[in-house]
C-alpha cells in the first residue's frame, strides 16, 4: 500500500509500517501545498497518515480515492506514537478509499 505521512509525524515512524511503500510529505515533494490530498491521489497514494485531529472536520473524503488514517496520540513525539504503531498495519488492511479511520485513544 502506498502511504503518505504528514509533516507533523516524525519521518522515522514509517519504519513501523513494514511492507508498506511510505513517503513523508517532504519526501514526496508536497510540503506546504494546500492541495495535498488531490496531489497525493494524483501520485497514487492510497492512504494519508496524520495526527491532525481537526483533519476530519476540514476535509470531505466522500469523493476521494485516498483514505485518511488519524493516529490519536498524546503528541507527535515518537514515544507517544510508538504504542499505536502495531495497530496501524492492522487498520490498513480494512481501510477503503474515501474512508477516515482512527487509531489510538
Amino acid at each position: 500500500m502506498k502511504i503518505l505521512i504528514d509533516e507533523c509525524i516524525p519521518r522515522k515512524f514509517k519504519y513501523n509500517l513494514p511492507g508498506q511503500d511510505c513517503r513523508t510529505v517532504p519526501e514526496a515533494g508536497l510540503a506546504g501545498n494546500g492541495q495535498l490530498l488531490s496531489l497525493a491521489e494524483q501520485r497514487g497514494f492510497e492512504v494519508f497518515l496524520t495526527i491532525d485531529r481537526g483533519f476530519e472536520y476540514e476535509q470531505n473524503l466522500s469523493s476521494r480515492s485516498i483514505a485518511v488514517m488519524i493516529v490519536r496520540a498524546k503528541s507527535n513525539r515518537m514515544r507517544d506514537l510508538l504504542p499505536h504503531a502495531p495497530a496501524c498495519p492492522v487498520a490498513l488492511h480494512s481501510v477503503t478509499s474515501g474512508e477516515l479511520i482512527r487509531v489510538g485513544h
